[in-house]
């Protein structure tokens, strides 16, 4: 994982929703942590800003 990922998930926002689609494959689910090099604390905060972002519908929850 670059540096530059790594300050951008210190400053996680549900609003980013370019970003967040970095983490999330081609049906809308979530990569597991080890794909990234994320942490259990980095991955908790990546799956509240992903479901947060779902439900403002800025990420879709299933792709077709």
């Amino acid at each position: 994982m670059d540096v530059a990922m790594s300050k951008k998930l210190q400053n996680l926002d549900y609003k980013d929703a370019y970003f967040l689609r970095r983490f999330l494959n081609s049906q809308g689910k979530m990569y597991p942590p080890k794909r990234h090099g994320l942490t259990a604390k980095e991955q908790r905060k990546l799956a509240q800003a992903v479901k947060r972002a779902r439900f403002m519908a800025l990420v879709p929850y299933v792709i077709n």
